[in-house]
């Protein structure tokens, strides 16, 4: 029997490698966030930074792997199988949420992942024990008492976790945006002059802060470390930062009066990067592996007992041992920290979920990947009339000393010089870094439960605040970006405790056949997850690609390949639409339904992306600029005519309505026919540049109107004599003038890419 559990502690370990590897994509953004956004560097020497902040951190350990054994439940009132049950069920949930969330692009905490799935499975396994009939348990004192749930929970510890998330969240976002504020009115957005006299005495303080961080954070908690060491540095945290701010200044005056091109703000986002990256292995890296190590230790404790005592059963022994201190293996930390390193280099994900901060802190404006809200339009409404009240009572002197410091006109004139600028300049790197490095040194200190996902996020979004990067352009999809992220997390939390409390219950229920079941469904989600993110991602990066590509010697080319594509689509979707509504076929049509979606998100995002292409462009081709918005225009609304005949269509015979009559689908039928050799004929001119053909365009559209009048009004005759019903009609007849408008953009899209060949020509 003890095989399988055996078997079981090999599927946590092999858990444990896929958490790591989701669990890195997820945190990647609470190091690389601030280095990446103000691009301090090469990707590869950020990466590699990084990666030595996580190979050292990894050696490095604290509490967590207690809270894993025993700070949420207490072993020693749960049996080996009943342990074993809640640590299996919290590693496939963590697994399957993690991944979700990134795919999705939403940085959330792993710590509270952990936390909230040890609480949902042990909750789950008390109230079995419960509802059993076993009712009493042995205190440490040898009495004995009646058992209630709250004896097997450290509600305590949970309610200490929830109350560091709440705090984490207000606190980090508001002393972000505070030491922003100010730190940008001394220095301003042109603040490489002030740099030169006040430059090393920011740098000392910043590098002690962080200098602090590591140590506190880092060599505090460090296994190897002897306890003199330990209270060494933690009765002379006073010493250590008066010293380093002494040495860290001078060093960095000497620096800056030696090397001219010595960028101190450069050196701070780096020592930041790493002693982040430190803190992430050394705090987060048990998020993945206590668990597994916890239930590692636990069948090592039984499988003792049972070479002593051959009739111990898993189903009677005491965890009481689990209860006590154990050392974490060094060569398990540094594996982990190795496959940490892998995955910081080759996760997709952990891209994507940097991205998301990035969009939500960048200086510039651009496409926003959140939509408004009611609460954000209603929240920035009542921000922008407090700022009018408040200037109302401040000093003009005032005010305009305010307005010099937050001036970003060169600041805008060197992103606009730069194709690809960064998402904000180093000074707000390096706040970033310093406020979220002294606020996790100062929660560790006082040993309170911060997550280093939402301070590092949080601080991010508190600073792009001040920094007056939420203006009204953005600030209501900044606000709903925000509000967004910070509804997963505590969502995280209510779905950890959930699925964990199910899964726990269905392992309890199921036995063996149950855990295979559920890791063949884990794994089965996780592929699917990653085979949708990777479609999806290609398609974006493709589209990316193309709008970077676009120059001043290639925009017409680019421009003709996007109109050919698009008009390519027209006939097939068409076609595919007709057919679909013949054949009564819902599946055709969603797939039709589909093609029309990913048609609008290509010319959306050409749409979104024309401001970047034309602050590529030449000055002296603002000519070319206007013909080149036009035809995205055209490509637009021909996009948008398809969505309004297929989504109804779908709708249509989704809710089962009667189907057209024959004269209705082979009317439709010859539209489609007559489209098609329309639609083969504009991309020949369009391909060929032969606009002397536009004559005979026009024509062709005009023949094609009138057929779809006299279908309009032969529909109107047969509604009138009850030949069919509103809703056929209604159907019928949208198809039709939304083929109508189709052609009408088809036309104009023609004579617009006409406008632009014959500019770009002269």
């Amino acid at each position: 029997m003890d095989n399988i559990y055996l078997i079981i502690v090999g599927v946590l370990f092999a858990l444990a490698i896929s958490d790591l590897i989701v669990g890195v994509s997820n945190d990647a953004v609470n190091f690389l966030n601030s280095a990446l956004g103000a691009k301090v560097g090469s990707f590869k020497v950020i990466m590699l930074v990084a990666a030595l902040g996580v190979l050292v951190g990894s050696v490095f350990t604290d509490g967590m792997m207690e809270v894993a054994r025993k700070g949420i439940f207490h072993p020693e009132y749960f049996y080996f199988s009943e342990v074993m049950t809640i640590f299996l069920a919290v590693m496939i949930t963590d697994i399957i949420l993690l991944d979700t969330f990134n795919s999705l692009g939403l940085p959330t905490s792993t710590t509270v992942s952990v936390v909230f799935e040890l609480l949902g499975s042990a909750v789950a396994v008390s109230i079995l024990k419960l509802s059993s009939g076993e009712q009493l348990i042995t205190l440490e004192n040898g009495s004995q008492k009646v058992a209630t749930l709250i004896d097997y929970i450290n509600t305590e510890k949970a309610m200490t976790i929830i109350g560091g998330i709440l705090l984490s969240v207000v606190i980090a976002f508001t002393v972000g945006a505070i030491v922003q504020w100010f730190t940008r009115l001394l220095f301003t957005f042109n603040y490489e002059r002030k740099l030169k006299y006040f430059g090393a005495i920011w740098g000392g303080l910043a590098i002690t802060i962080i200098t602090y961080f590591i140590v506190i954070k880092g060599a505090h908690h460090a296994s190897f470390m002897s306890k003199e060491t330990k209270h060494f540095i933690v009765d002379s945290w006073y010493y250590i930062i008066l010293v380093s701010f002494v040495v860290w200044t001078i060093l960095l005056q000497v620096l800056t009066l030696v090397f001219k091109r010595f960028n101190i703000l450069q050196l701070i986002a780096m020592v930041g990067t790493f002693a982040l990256a430190l803190a992430f292995a050394g705090n987060d890296l048990v998020n993945f592996i206590g668990v597994p190590l916890a239930g590692f230790q636990g069948y090592n404790i039984f499988h003792t007992a049972q070479i002593l005592d051959p009739s111990v059963s898993p189903d009677t022994f005491l965890m009481t041992a689990l209860a006590g201190k154990t050392k974490t293996d060094m060569y398990l930390l540094v594996i982990a920290g190795l496959i940490m390193v892998a995955t910081l280099y080759l996760s997709r994900k952990a891209k994507n979920v940097v991205k998301t901060s990035l969009d939500l802190s960048r200086q510039s404006e651009g496409d926003e990947r959140f939509g408004s809200s009611l609460f954000a339009r209603n929240l920035v409404r009542g921000a922008l009339k407090t700022g009018e009240t408040i200037n109302m009572f401040l000093p003009s002197r005032l005010r305009n000393y305010i307005d010099r410091g937050f001036d970003q006109t060169q600041f805008k004139a060197k992103q606009a010089q730069d194709p690809e600028p960064p998402a904000f300049d180093m000074l707000r790197a390096s706040v970033n870094l310093v406020v979220a490095s002294a606020l996790i040194s100062f929660a560790t200190s006082l040993k309170l439960p911060l997550s280093t996902t939402y301070v590092t996020f949080m601080v991010a979004m508190g600073t792009s605040l001040a920094d007056r990067a939420w203006g009204r352009e953005s600030a209501v999809y900044r606000i709903t970006g925000v509000l967004s992220v910070i509804g997963g997390w505590f969502f995280t939390a209510f779905s950890a405790f959930t699925v964990a409390f199910i899964i726990a219950n269905i392992i309890s229920w199921g036995g063996t056949w149950a855990i295979g079941a559920l890791i063949i469904l884990a794994l089965f989600l996780i592929y699917k997850s990653h085979a949708v993110y990777n479609k999806n991602n290609s398609k974006k990066e493709s589209n990316e690609l193309s709008v970077s590509e676009i120059k001043d010697e290639n925009i017409l080319e680019k421009c003709t390949n996007n109109v050919h594509d698009t008009l390519f689509s027209v006939s097939d979707i068409y076609k595919h639409l007709v057919s679909g509504i013949e054949l009564e076929d819902r599946k055709k049509l969603k797939i039709v339904k589909n093609e029309v979606k990913v048609l609008n998100h290509q010319a959306k995002t050409l749409k979104d992306n024309v401001y970047k292409v034309l602050k590529q462009l030449r000055r002296e081709s603002i000519s070319e600029s206007h013909h080149y918005t036009q035809v995205l225009d055209y490509l637009r609304e021909t996009a948008h005519a398809f969505t309004y005949m297929v989504q109804p269509a779908f709708e249509y015979f989704e809710n089962n309505h009667t189907p057209l009559i024959d004269v209705q689908i082979n009317e439709l039928k010859r539209v489609s026919a007559s489209v098609d050799d329309f639609n083969k004929f504009v991309l020949s001119v369009i391909d060929n540049s032969n606009f002397s053909q536009m004559d005979q365009v026009l024509s062709k559209q005009e023949e094609l109107l009138k057929l779809i009048e006299t279908y309009r009004k032969t529909q109107m005759k047969r509604l009138k004599h009850e030949e069919v019903g509103a809703k056929n009609s209604m159907l019928y007849l949208g198809i039709l003038h939304e083929t109508k408008n189709l052609l009408l953009h088809i036309v104009n899209l023609t004579k617009a890419q006409r406008d632009f060949v014959e500019n770009a020509n002269n």
